[in-house]
């Protein structure tokens, strides 16, 4: 297996070949404590789930003012410095989540959090649709998602056992990958800003170009159905945790298998599913990844015991196989190469939107009506989001994959 994995990555350049183990090391450590996060939260400050909740919309905010400026940026001064300053960032911030005692500093981190982690989203789909040509981009953003669920497969695992010695040693071990990989950029990587001439505008003429992306409806419309079906995905990967944990008592180093099959299922079909998904057109890949989107965040509410809740994550990751290198592709060649990092801004957003909307709704629905109520409103998101892509698809305006 580790012998096939090199010859394959071969295929692919010096610096995308970096950024696969890169990530592999940086997954490895953040997946130490992200699946965990609303549990450690939650524990320290004791607060209702609709508070503590209310911390991820402050990230999301954050994330949707960052995430217009991370385009404009990335096509200015190139993608690099923008990888490593997020990559930077980030380590210490985990580093000082662990010392955080109160809901006012856990405010600010949070806060600065999502100031960070749009660079890095924007910056590397930019990188890789900058270095891969059109025809091998569905598989190389299924190369790097596996790289992704490589690093989860082992993160939470290690991060579950870590956190029985003390969540400290966990967000230590976390920030230590995150800077190691930031280390990797900053002495081997290479700048690949395409437009050179781009460089020379102001961050005010890179912003102008946003009308330009505003009035292409199809994107538009497919950035807001996009949304709806992240929604569904943060409401299993931010609120299932601690509802399997406060409601039916699975404690965190037996939930870490569940991120665990996730990134296993990932790492060992995805670029299979990417390669019978390419025969299909896009609109009807992500049309049935979101109706399997809508079927697992259903499935929660009658889930009662780790087998349950495992169903669930395999459910959910069968429609993740199909929608999310489709997805990055389909935007990557929607968008003009002087235009790209704006682009993908925009599409980054979706992960912000949903991030800082789901996870209030979630905790509002489980406080007000019923935990359950949580996963059937999930559904019923689920379900527009499928009908969503279902209209787009009957547009005039939608590329094909290569």
């Amino acid at each position: 297996m580790h012998k096939k994995l090199l010859a394959f990555l071969n295929i692919y350049p010096f610096q995308f070949r970096l950024m696969f183990w890169g990530m592999l090391i940086s997954t490895i450590g953040s997946s130490m404590i992200w699946p965990f996060l609303t549990i450690y939260i939650k524990g320290k400050l004791g607060l209702p789930l609709t508070t503590i909740t209310s911390l991820f919309t402050v990230s999301a905010t954050a994330a949707l003012i960052t995430a217009f400026i991370a385009g404009p940026i990335t096509d200015r001064l190139g993608r690099k410095w923008v990888l490593v300053i997020s990559l930077a960032g980030n380590a210490l911030i985990y580093l000082l989540l662990s010392q955080a005692k109160s809901f006012p500093v856990f405010v600010i981190l949070m806060a600065f959090s999502g100031i960070i982690n749009p660079l890095y989203r924007v910056g590397g789909d930019a990188m890789v649709a900058d270095l891969i040509p059109p025809e091998q981009r569905p598989d190389a953003y299924a190369v790097l998602r596996l790289s992704n669920n490589l690093g989860i497969s082992l993160g939470p695992m290690i991060g579950g056992l870590l956190i029985t010695i003390s969540y400290t040693t966990a967000f230590i071990f976390a920030a230590a990958g995150m800077l190691a990989y930031s280390l990797l950029l900053t002495i081997f990587a290479v700048e690949t800003l395409p437009n050179k001439g781009a460089s020379n505008a102001t961050v005010g003429q890179l912003l102008s170009g946003y009308g330009q992306i505003i009035r292409d409806r199809p994107f538009i419309w497919f950035s807001l159905t996009f949304t709806l079906v992240q929604m569904c995905a943060v409401l299993i990967w931010i609120l299932m945790p601690v509802y399997a944990n406060n409601v039916f008592g699975i404690p965190e180093n037996r939930y870490s298998l569940i991120p665990t099959t996730n990134a296993l299922m990932v790492v060992l079909l995805q670029v299979i599913v990417t390669r019978r998904a390419k025969s299909f057109q896009p609109m009807k890949v992500m049309i049935t990844g979101a109706l399997i989107y809508a079927a697992s965040v259903g499935l929660v509410a009658f889930s009662k015991n780790f087998l349950g809740f495992w169903i669930v994550i395999v459910v959910m990751t069968l429609g993740e196989m199909l929608l999310m290198p489709t997805s990055s592709t389909y935007v990557a060649n929607l968008a003009p190469m002087e235009m790209r990092g704006r682009y993908m801004s925009i599409y980054g957003l979706t992960w912000g939107l949903a991030q800082g909307t789901a996870p209030v709704l979630g905790g509002f629905l489980s406080d007000q009506i019923s935990p359950q109520a949580t996963w059937l409103g999930g559904l019923t998101i689920g379900l527009v989001a499928t009908l969503g892509f279902i209209l787009l698809s009957r547009r005039p305006r939608v590329p094909t994959m290569p």
